[in-house]
């Protein structure tokens, strides 16, 4: 019996040559790797500037400090999602304004978003799940037609204009919409480059963000580099050249940082990561071939509008309930193979209970999540793995589809 792992690090001596260089470089804190993969981060995602922190959370929270989202302000997300795109919002001192998403659908039910905003909300956080992109092009259309609710209430809102668009890219990193690369697509896009994620720094993330009229890149830049490190007016690289000890502090602030140690990992991963992606596509498209003709149903990683990261496999067993979903992965951990769900929608969990919120408001989240099962997708998975995986479920599956 094989042992498949549910989505480990692709990790090589090229990752670990290039860690143990910036150990014994004397430098491991953020310093010229962080720098070097923000540059990177920019190029590949087709924008003039990148920021890498500690976490995709950080990134999408400071972005709306930076905007000067706060008490008194609502923002937008999706019910169906990990718990990162709705905690920033609460965590500013927003209200969370949750969605239902569109029938059979991972994504946001645009009808609704756009009943939902109003003269209070200053962001919508869209979420690129399993590293497929949302529809950008109606959401934006949906901000404009709302425009004239919009009240701005700092330069940066003012500038934009409209609601901000601020999506959650974590899965996302690689995918196109429309050609263009994400990243480069929404206002601000925050990724996360954790251990589980295609491209990863162990911990970490990187925001990119659309050039923005009358807005300097490099000022946006300068704000989110005192935001992440105590409002301190130098960070450790430049403190440490000689005679250059003296600082302010701006504001008191936070600490969330990127390490050196951490970027090495992320400009080693670069050089490898188009071959990472096309070995995920590989993988979609066999167990496309083999799954689609039984019935169950996959997500479209790949079409004339968009080109998936391809991050997660979803798939959905129609009929079936919760707990013969639970059977299911039972029953294939026992052959050896780790599956997961994603998500349990965020008003099942009690922190979101406790803020008024009812699953029963949200059907069709719940209705995609009751018989959802993710399989492993990633790039340690060998040819005979995934042919492992395939057989496995097809078996396991003949008692439940009908």
């Amino acid at each position: 019996m094989r042992t498949i792992s549910f989505s480990p690090p692709d990790m090589t001596d090229l990752e670990a040559q290039e860690a143990v260089a910036a150990i014994k470089s004397g430098w491991i804190t953020t310093g010229p790797r962080t720098k070097m993969l923000e540059k990177l981060v920019a190029e590949f995602c087709g924008t003039t500037r990148a920021v890498c922190l500690n976490s995709q959370t950080a990134c999408a929270e400071l972005t709306l400090r930076v905007l000067g989202v706060g008490p008194g302000d609502e923002v937008i997300t999706s019910a169906y999602t990990y718990t990162a795109s709705a905690s920033v919002i609460d965590h500013v001192g927003a209200k969370i304004v949750l969605v239902d998403t569109q029938p059979d659908s991972t994504e946001m039910d645009y009808e609704a978003l756009e009943a939902a905003i109003n003269e209070r909300t200053k962001v919508i956080i869209p979420v690129d799940l399993g590293g497929i992109p949302c529809d950008y092009e109606k959401i934006f259309e949906i901000v404009e037609r709302k425009r004239s609710l919009f009240k701005p209430e700092s330069d940066l809102q003012r500038a934009i204009g409209r609601v901000t668009v601020l999506a959650d890219t974590a899965h996302a990193f690689g995918a196109k919409y429309k050609e263009a690369p994400v990243g480069s697509v929404a206002d601000f896009s925050a990724f996360s480059f954790h251990a589980v994620k295609n491209f990863t720094t162990a911990e970490g993330g990187a925001l990119t963000w659309r050039e923005i009229p009358g807005i300097s890149s490099d000022e946006i830049y300068k704000q989110l580099q005192l935001l992440s490190l105590h409002g301190q007016s130098k960070d450790a690289l430049n403190k440490a050249r000689l005679g250059a000890w003296e600082y302010d502090i701006i504001g008191l602030w936070y600490k969330c940082n990127m390490t050196d140690v951490a970027a090495a990992l992320g400009i080693s991963q670069m050089s490898r990561y188009p071959d990472m992606l096309a070995k995920r596509q590989r993988i979609i498209e066999r167990y496309d071939s083999a799954l689609k003709p039984l019935g169950v149903q996959v997500l479209p990683h790949y079409t004339d509008e968009h080109s998936s990261s391809g991050h997660l496999y979803i798939t959905r067993i129609p009929g079936i309930d919760v707990e013969q979903r639970n059977e299911i992965i039972t029953k294939m951990a026992e052959r050896g193979i780790s599956c997961n769900v994603h998500y349990k929608p965020l008003p099942m969990f009690t922190a979101y209970k406790n803020l008024g919120f009812d699953i029963a408001d949200y059907p069709n989240a719940y209705d995609f999540y009751r018989c959802e099962i993710t399989l492993p997708l990633h790039t340690t998975l060998t040819d005979e793995d995934v042919e492992y995986v395939i057989e496995n479920y097809t078996d396991v599956l003949k008692e439940y589809l009908k």
